[in-house]
C-alpha cells in the first residue's frame, strides 16, 4: 500500500516540475503564429479524444456505443452553448447520464 503513495508522490512532483520548467522556457518568449495555432488546439483535442473513448467501448471485440455516455455529453454540450457556463453544464450532463444510464 505505501509504495502506491510514493509511486503517486513521485508522479505529482514530476508532473509539478515539467510545468514548472515549461512555464520558466516559454517565460516572456514570442511565440510564432504557427506553434501559438498548435497550442490553441491541443485541448480541444485531448478533450474530444478522451469523450471518443468513453462513447465507443470496446465489447467482445467489438466497438458499441455507451448511450449514457452520449446523451450526456450531447446535453452538456446544448446547455453549454445555450448558456455559456461551463460547471452548470458539465453538472447537467452528469445528472442526465446518470438518469439514463439507471432509469432509461
Amino acid at each position: 500500500m505505501i509504495n502506491h503513495w510514493i509511486l503517486i508522490g513521485l508522479l505529482a512532483i514530476s508532473t509539478y516540475m515539467s510545468r514548472v520548467m515549461g512555464v520558466e522556457i516559454m517565460a516572456g518568449r514570442e511565440m510564432s503564429l504557427t506553434l501559438r495555432l498548435y497550442f490553441n488546439y491541443v485541448p480541444v483535442a485531448i478533450i474530444s479524444a478522451l469523450i471518443v473513448k468513453q462513447i465507443l467501448v470496446p465489447s467482445d471485440g467489438q466497438l458499441t456505443f455507451s448511450f449514457p455516455v452520449l446523451i450526456g455529453c450531447l446535453s452538456t454540450a446544448i446547455v453549454i452553448k445555450k448558456t455559456k457556463m461551463f460547471l452548470p453544464s458539465v453538472v447537467v450532463g452528469v445528472i442526465i447520464g446518470l438518469f439514463v444510464r439507471y432509469f432509461v
